[in-house]
């Protein structure tokens, strides 16, 4: 069982890193990004109003994966780009990329890549 708790504090630990470094900017909302085996979710939160400015993930409706299938980069890319939409809807051009506990690497990159398209500052 220690094995599972040392997992968990590793992970919120890595976190907790990534999320000092950012600092707390007031200017700017933060882009953040939770992946699983089968989804991927991606947030753009206003910390000092304590608030959800916009949201995207693989489970919206009219997505085009298909339930049940894993994804990939492309469809990550895609994610980015659909949360980038909704910023511009929401009056946001300007966010500071939180990756979470996760490598700024492959699916995660694949995101902020989408997001850079579709015209995030970050």
């Amino acid at each position: 069982m220690a094995k599972d708790t040392n997992k968990e504090a590793s992970r919120k630990s890595r976190t907790e890193r990534v999320r000092f470094k950012l600092g707390r900017r007031g200017e700017r909302l933060r882009l953040t990004v939770f992946r699983s085996n089968r989804n991927i979710f991606a947030q753009i939160i206003d910390d000092r109003r304590g608030i959800t400015v916009a949201a995207a993930s693989t489970l919206d409706k009219g997505f085009r994966k298909k339930a049940g299938e894993s994804f990939g980069r492309e469809t990550a890319r895609e994610v980015g780009r659909r949360i980038a939409e909704r910023a511009k809807a929401a009056n946001v051009d300007r966010v500071v990329f939180d990756r979470g506990p996760y490598l700024y690497h492959g699916k995660v990159k694949a995101l902020a890549d989408g997001a850079r398209e579709g015209g995030l500052d970050f």
